[in-house]
């Protein structure tokens, strides 16, 4: 995760969600790449429901969160494989630079960039997947309820497409409801879910 967050909110985000299978949009992308370890960046990668499942598929992954207890947990998580090929940067994602990689994961994380910087975060990502490399995560919709938020970037439809120009799009489903978020607290969500290739 990112943006500043006080860490014991985090750790109670951390509690909540400790159960959760990896994201859909993850496996999604996983599987359009068939068998074999590749390299990967988890961009707010909290705890590491995503960044375990890469593993332990084989690939290497830098895992990437502006919160020293996210890391400290994903390190001390009895379900990390032995030997796994990870490693991890405390950073904000948005300063942060990482090598060429076959996927960026961005699980919800992206949202919680600012809008001024988010142009220069989205350009980065693009250029950091190699040729058949692949984005999966979330962008959240101009409805959702954080709409205006000081710190988070939502999109329009319109915009969301802008942004994935040149972009082989594999998976947009548009998602709009009522429900809590992870810590009880009840939201409006728009979100995106995008799975996108680069040529």
């Amino acid at each position: 995760m990112n943006d500043g967050e006080p860490s014991a909110k985090w750790a109670a985000y951390y509690d909540a969600t400790a159960a959760r299978p990896p994201r859909s949009t993850l496996m999604a992308a996983l599987a359009r790449f068939g068998d074999g370890g590749r390299f990967a960046v988890d961009l707010g990668c909290g705890d590491g429901r995503d960044t375990i499942e890469l593993l332990r598929r084989g690939w290497s992954v830098l895992a990437i969160d502006a919160e020293p207890l996210a890391i400290a947990r994903l390190r001390a998580r009895p379900d990390l494989p032995p030997a796994a090929a990870l490693e991890t940067l405390i950073a904000d994602f948005a300063m942060a630079h990482w090598p060429p990689a076959d996927l960026v994961n961005a699980s919800f994380s992206l949202p919680l960039c600012a809008p001024e910087r988010f142009p220069a975060l989205w350009r980065k990502i693009i250029a950091s997947l190699r040729p058949g490399g692949r984005f999966a995560g979330q962008l959240y919709g101009d409805r959702d309820g954080w709409a205006g938020r000081a710190g988070v970037t939502c999109h329009d439809r319109a915009t969301v497409l802008q942004r994935l120009e040149g972009l082989e799009i594999e998976l947009l489903e548009e998602e709009e409801s009522d429900a809590v978020t992870p810590r009880g607290a009840t939201k409006h969500w728009h979100i995106f879910h995008i799975v996108a290739r680069r040529p």
